[in-house]
C-alpha cells in the first residue's frame, strides 16, 4: 500500500530532478564557453607569449561570448587597454 508520505516524497524528488535538469541545461553553454575561452587564453600565452590577466570581468566576458570574447580579451591585453597583468 502506498502512503501519502511516499507520494509526497516521490513528487519532491521528481520536482528536484526536473529543476536540476533545467539548471544544468541553462548553465552548460556558459561552462563550455568558459572552458574554450580559458583554453584559448592559455594557448595564446603559451604559443605567442601574450600575457593576459584573468580577472572576474575577463571570465564573464569569456563565459558569455566564448571564443570571440577570448579574442577580444587578448586584443585588449595586447594593445594595453585592459586585462594587462
Amino acid at each position: 500500500m502506498v502512503t501519502t508520505l511516499e507520494v509526497v516524497l516521490l513528487l519532491l524528488v521528481l520536482a528536484f530532478f526536473v529543476g536540476a535538469t533545467r539548471i544544468i541545461r541553462t548553465v552548460k553553454p556558459f561552462v563550455v564557453n568558459a572552458v574554450v575561452g580559458l583554453l584559448t587564453l592559455y594557448l595564446a600565452g603559451a604559443l605567442f607569449g601574450v600575457s593576459v590577466a584573468v580577472t572576474p570581468v575577463a571570465l564573464v566576458i569569456v563565459a558569455v561570448a566564448g571564443l570571440p570574447g577570448a579574442l577580444l580579451v587578448i586584443l585588449l591585453a595586447v594593445f594595453g587597454i585592459g586585462f594587462v597583468p
